[in-house]
């Protein structure tokens, strides 16, 4: 799929953009390019020093914005596919910064989809987030309006040979500034800070968030959201997992967090087909391909009216051992239970 391609990568020194170069690497030896975008010298530093130039002369790094408009287009010149990997994420961040995360979030997806347009790019997969799915703060408007432009783009594209479409999925294991590292780095405290005794989130490693943008861009029509079928957790039992015999110290839950995070509401269900191992929320407005095409490309059958994905009424659940389990394989091989010193 990816052999004599080359493939942009916004935000490519983050933890997406690391697995993803990786999972390219050891898949698809003969792939033409990889452009690692991104705006952070050090991190681009950083990884050049994991593959130096002369055991990998597929790899590029450039360094831009995707606010830059003109830079944008400078990168995606032969670019056969674009991962946009790049946001700002943080719900606090955005909330403090409003302006900063509606020019990189929507303002920057622009930017990715003229440039895709104007340069000859065949496929492009944005990275979304459960936090899209009814928004509650800025950060998930933003990349709700963000997912909206690309699955649109498909409707403005012309005779292009062109496909965008999104991903999105939950909390990535292990990824930075996610609730594993940090009970982790805070468990020899003795305290453990939860926001909510019941709260819930959704779990996928980053190896299968990789695999399912590597799903999208093999299977997408253009304009599809696909959603993963993936296990919950709740908060409880990751601190359980992590340090069962530290204290847990409730400090309430913050600005701009739910409860329970959702990927598809019961109105979005009526526009969900179910592909076996994803959902695919089609678009309410299509001039390229109609539902019937939709189903009868992917296979995938309606969902139930009314039908909703959220993490606190999901049917798949993490155990504190699974989740054990998990932090071993994907976090820290040298993982072990903490206990009160």
């Amino acid at each position: 799929m990816l052999n004599n391609k080359s493939v942009l990568i916004t935000g490519g020194t983050g933890s997406f953009g690391k697995q993803f170069i990786q999972t390219i690497l050891v898949r698809y030896p003969d792939v033409k390019k990889i452009i690692i975008y991104s705006r952070d010298e050090l991190k681009q530093f950083e990884l050049k020093q994991l593959y130096p130039q002369s055991d990998y002369p597929q790899l590029r790094f450039f360094i831009g914005d995707v606010r830059d408009r003109e830079r944008m287009v400078q990168a995606c010149e032969e670019v056969d596919v674009i991962i946009h990997a790049a946001a700002i994420k943080q719900v606090d961040t955005a909330e403090y910064n409003p302006t900063e995360c509606i020019r990189t979030n929507i303002d920057g997806a622009e930017n990715v989809i003229n440039a895709a347009l104007k340069c000859g790019v065949n496929n492009v997969v944005a990275l979304s987030t459960d936090k899209a799915c009814a928004p509650i703060n800025l950060y998930g408007a933003t990349k709700l309006a963000s997912d909206k432009l690309f699955t649109a783009a498909n409707n403005i594209k012309g005779s292009r040979d062109l496909k965008f479409s999104v991903v999105r999925y939950g909390n990535v294991m292990g990824s930075r500034g996610s609730v594993i590292p940090f009970f982790l780095k805070k468990r020899h405290e003795g305290v453990l800070p939860i926001t909510h005794e019941d709260m819930t989130r959704f779990n996928i490693s980053l190896q299968d968030g990789v695999d399912m943008v590597m799903y999208a861009l093999e299977n997408h029509l253009g304009g599809e959201i696909f959603v993963p079928k993936i296990p919950s957790y709740k908060i409880l039992d990751v601190a359980k997992a992590v340090a069962p015999d530290c204290e847990v110290k409730v400090i309430g839950v913050r600005p701009g967090e739910k409860l329970h995070e959702e990927m598809i509401t019961d109105t979005d269900s009526l526009n969900t087909i179910d592909l076996g191992h994803y959902y695919a929320i089609l678009p309410s407005v299509s001039h390229t391909h109609t539902e019937q095409e939709y189903m009868t490309h992917h296979k995938a059958e309606k969902v139930p009216f009314g039908f909703k994905y959220n993490s606190g009424t999901n049917e798949q659940w993490e155990s504190v051992d699974s989740l054990r389990e998990k932090i071993k394989q994907y976090i820290d091989p040298n993982f072990t239970v903490a206990t009160k010193q």
